[in-house]
């Protein structure tokens, strides 16, 4: 493991962007950038506008380590080249961004208002593939649409399975256990929530550090001992749906929390901006979810 990047993850200023939409989720990011779908016509035109996105975000002049601590990818643009580079190595190379790696092959069906992940059949592959990479990390996703604590059990005892087999190879799981926004008893998943989460996290040994991916919760500062837990490098927060303007306001709202935003990260950039405008428009954006992170 890279100890620079590992000082930087637990103890720098910023945020991490989430750039790890993937084949489900691409052809939304792409229409909100501004290129819809009869502009592809396969699933490699697809893919190959959605790196010419992400790499335009990555060069930006704003995108560095004054603002970003990481950022994390989608399998393919891992193994995708910027400006020469393999995007690991590019990110950490030349912007001083920490690369981290999505895992997840998605959510099963809802079973006990709650989906878990999908079978992660390749893991091992794709862990061996993440080290010659030079990946720091991973990142996997569930989602919590009610307060059934069975359902919850088992979305927090998957993650940290899975958790643990990605420290034994040597990366740094991000465990992302959402809440949906939408959810009628939100507040309550997340008391279940974070009951379940300091269980797991009070049985592992000190070797074993993890990261935490969470919806922003409904009472302020109601994740302190998860981001006060030994075991825990950080606790990141995904925008969840929130315009970034929301996002930004709740987010400042508890201390120590620093976002993970996708949608919100990206929001308002288009395909059909010069180089000026767009840059202007990320560095923005960039600009107040930083600040609304160290808050």
């Amino acid at each position: 493991m890279n100890q620079e990047q590992l000082e930087f993850v637990k103890n720098g200023k910023g945020f991490i962007a989430a750039l790890d939409q993937s084949g489900g989720s691409t052809p939304k990011a792409l229409a909100l950038y501004g290129v819809s779908e009869d502009q592809y016509s396969t699933e490699e035109e697809m893919y190959d506008l959605i790196h010419e996105m992400r790499t335009r975000v990555m060069t930006a002049p704003s995108f560095n380590s004054d603002s970003i601590i990481g950022a994390i990818l989608f399998e393919q643009t891992m193994d995708r080249k910027v400006e020469g580079q393999y995007t690991p190595d590019y990110l950490w190379q030349q912007k001083g961004v920490v690369p981290f790696l999505k895992v997840d092959k998605g959510l099963a069906d809802e079973e006990n208002g709650v989906q878990v992940m999908k079978l992660i059949s390749d893991l091992d592959d794709v862990l061996k593939r993440a080290n010659e990479r030079n990946v720091f990390g991973t990142k996997m996703r569930s989602v919590i649409k009610e307060a059934n604590p069975d359902g919850i059990k088992k979305v927090v005892e998957q993650q940290f399975e899975i958790g643990k087999q990605i420290l034994a190879a040597g990366l740094v799981p991000i465990l992302e256990p959402e809440v949906d926004i939408n959810s009628k008893d939100k507040e309550q998943s997340e008391k279940i929530l974070k009951e379940e989460m300091l269980k797991h996290l009070d049985q592992l040994s000190d070797d074993q550090n993890v990261m935490i991916k969470i919806t922003i919760p409904t009472v302020d500062n109601y994740y302190k001992e998860l981001i006060d837990h030994p075991r825990v490098l950080r606790v990141v927060a995904l925008s969840g749906g929130y315009k970034r303007d929301d996002a930004n306001q709740k987010l400042a709202a508890n201390e120590g929390l620093i976002a993970s935003f996708s949608r919100a990260l990206s929001e308002g950039v288009s395909a059909s901006q010069s180089d000026e405008e767009f840059n202007n428009m990320l560095e923005n954006s960039i600009k107040g979810i930083y600040e609304a992170s160290i808050t």
